[in-house]
């Protein structure tokens, strides 16, 4: 983007720099702007304009995904590649709104592929977008998958784009099991693709005998072969982690659509880590158990490392709750079309991304400015948790406002505490 834009976009992020209200039209106004006007019409204005592509937005994010690989200790960073549905139904003056599931069920569908990193788990930021309408796919892909693409065939192209964002670090593509596909794994292991599936019960091949994975599962129980591997959390309270692992192949045919017809078709066998793990409480009850299909087949990541990558996935989650609910407020917005929601959610997301990454900073430095943040925020922290990206939101945007008024040559310490003290309207004694 020329000069001029590039410095809109800074101040925009900045404007997102805010646990947002619902009931705001657009971005909070930054300390110094007079004109509540001027800024929206300048927001407008960027949203809109041709020249602001989804791929220029999209290239800050993918650098911050650049100096984190850079920088991580593992060889391995993981995509999760996730889908969530934007509830547009009460915004009439959108006239590009899809019908998702049933009639009342209207808005935009939106994909992400998030980068996290395979050592510490950190969420990094997102480098890949698709936002599909009525009437078309905004995506920050150079190839825009068409209206009508099934969300999983979104995946392949994305996966061998992955290969060219510069993250010197080999990709393991984390799913949900509405990918458990036996033809969609072949074709990723096929076109080298590393990928790490929860799956439900199916039938392979075992020790030369074909086998339900429920039945492997129910075997490590009975031979007491999972190993406990850490503690985890469960709805808030601390549990035991336990993990077991072998080798299974997917040998069976698998379905495929071929002119428009569901029909069978035979595949290579697929050999692939089974890895199974569960969550006890201290009466040593399955409070939740998880099956995982992984392809990655070096020896120095062990099952609970696999584990651990399925269960940083949820973080995806934690990132689309930012923008909708927890911070951003995306089903609030009130632009009139994909194109400029899709744009703005790019720019919120740079947001989002930098109080993210405060909050994985652990420095002392990132400890202090964390610290004062929440307590400009006002917010309260659940016992043990000494800051959340919601909240960090919410004093960052405050900050920036002291900052501003202490700045002011007409302005005090000394009036200020004089206001404050006669804001109330009785003393305390």
């Amino acid at each position: 983007m020329e000069p001029r834009l590039q410095r809109r976009y800074l101040q925009l992020v900045q404007e997102h720099m805010k646990s947002a209200n619902r009931n705001a039209a657009g971005p909070s106004l930054l300390p110094g702007e007079n004109q509540a006007f001027s800024a929206t019409q300048a927001t407008w204005r960027f949203l809109s304009n041709p020249n602001v592509s989804l791929l220029d937005l999209i290239e800050p994010l993918r650098e911050v995904g650049r100096q984190a690989a850079s920088q991580s200790e593992s060889a391995y960073m993981l995509l999760a590649h996730d889908w969530c549905k934007i509830d547009y139904k009460s915004h009439t003056a959108k006239k590009d709104l899809r019908q998702i599931t049933h009639e009342h069920d209207i808005g935009y569908e939106m994909s992400t592929s998030l980068l996290i990193d395979g050592a510490s788990g950190d969420s990094i930021a997102p480098m890949q977008m698709h936002l599909k309408t009525g009437d078309a796919v905004h995506s920050t892909s150079l190839n825009p998958p068409a209206i009508d693409v099934h969300r999983l065939d979104e995946l392949p192209p994305t996966m061998a784009q992955s290969q060219q964002w510069g993250l010197d670090r080999k990709l393991v593509h984390v799913i949900d099991r509405e990918a458990d596909s036996l033809g969609r794994m072949r074709q990723w292991d096929e076109l080298g693709h590393l990928f790490l599936v929860r799956c439900d019960d199916r039938r392979v091949k075992w020790n030369g005998q074909s086998v339900l994975l429920s039945e492997i599962a129910d075997h490590f129980d009975r031979e007491i072969l999972f190993e406990p591997c850490g503690e985890a959390l469960y709805h808030g309270k601390r549990v035991t982690q336990e993990v077991a692992e072998t080798e299974v192949v997917l040998h069976r045919q698998h379905s495929e659509v071929v002119d428009g017809k569901k029909c069978l078709k035979s595949g290579k066998p697929l050999s692939v880590r089974l890895v199974v793990t569960r969550l006890l409480d201290e009466d040593d009850y399955v409070l939740a158990q998880w099956t995982l299909l992984c392809n990655v087949r070096d020896a120095s990541i062990n099952s609970y490392q696999v584990a651990l990558w399925y269960y940083w996935r949820w973080l995806i989650e934690t990132y689309f709750k930012l923008l909708k609910s927890h911070g951003q407020e995306l089903e609030q917005w009130q632009q009139q079309g994909g194109g400029a929601i899709a744009r703005r959610i790019l720019v919120a997301s740079m947001a989002c991304v930098a109080v993210v990454g405060l909050q994985n900073d652990q420095s002392e430095e990132a400890k202090k400015t964390k610290k004062i943040l929440i307590r400009l925020s006002g917010r309260q922290m659940k016992y043990g948790v000494e800051s959340t990206p919601p909240a960090l939101l919410a004093g960052y945007m405050i900050l920036l406002s002291m900052t501003d008024l202490l700045e002011s040559p007409d302005i005090d310490i000394g009036q200020l505490k004089q206001i404050a003290a006669n804001a109330l309207p009785f003393r305390l004694v």
